[in-house]
This record gives structure tokens, C-alpha cells and sequence, in this order.
């Protein structure tokens, strides 16, 4: 006998296209992300350096920014092009490529936020 997957129920429709597992609505009209609460921070953004999962290549991260989704995507854009590299954001956190820690914390102090070294 073969399980229901836990997430189950309809994905897709011809009707409205993609739609949300939890509350079955499509997508454009989703009840749950309207309701969910915005990112917690205890003030304090902090910056750090990681390689794992990427092959040995390093990654400055920012974590800790309590900004919507567009904010974050502009302060990331905005990181990224001093830095003069890539990256991306996700789940709330900037990802900037290459070791830049002290230049992102240098812009982040000149925008008024508390910045601390995090790790090594």
C-alpha cells in the first residue's frame, strides 16, 4: 500500500495554475504567506565567512537583517555591486561571493546598523 505523501493534495490546476499545498488556494491569493510573521532580529546584523558546500569557495554571509523580501534584495544587490562580485539572497540571508567581510561590515556600519564579526 502506498503512502499520501505529507505535504499531499493538489499542486497544479488547469483552473488557476499553480496552487499552495497548505490552504489550497492558488498561489496569487496564498492565505498562508499573507499571515506570516516577518523576519525576528535581535538588532544586531552579523557577517561572516563560509565554504561549506561549495567546493572550497568562499562566501561572505549577512545574517540578521530584519527587512521584507524587496528591502533584502536591494541591500543585496546593492553589496554585491560594491564588492564588485555575485551572489544571492536567501531564506533572509545575503550571500556575497568571495571573502568581503570587512568591506560589507564597513558599508553596513556607514548605513547606521550594528554589525558584528560572526565566527573564525
Amino acid at each position: 500500500m502506498k503512502a499520501k505523501p505529507a505535504s499531499g493534495g493538489l499542486v497544479f490546476s488547469t483552473d488557476s495554475g499553480r496552487t499552495c499545498p497548505a490552504c489550497r488556494q492558488p498561489v496569487a491569493a496564498c492565505q498562508c504567506r499573507a499571515t506570516k510573521p516577518g523576519p525576528v532580529s535581535d538588532g544586531i546584523v552579523r557577517v561572516s565567512r563560509e565554504t561549506k558546500g561549495r567546493a572550497g569557495k568562499g562566501v561572505t554571509l549577512v545574517k540578521g537583517l530584519a527587512l521584507d523580501e524587496a528591502a533584502l534584495q536591494a541591500l543585496g544587490r546593492q553589496l554585491k555591486t560594491a564588492c564588485g562580485s555575485g551572489g544571492t539572497v536567501k531564506d533572509g540571508i545575503i550571500e556575497v561571493q568571495g571573502d568581503h567581510c570587512d568591506r560589507v561590515m564597513a558599508l553596513l556600519k556607514a548605513s547606521g546598523l550594528s554589525v558584528k564579526r560572526a565566527g573564525g
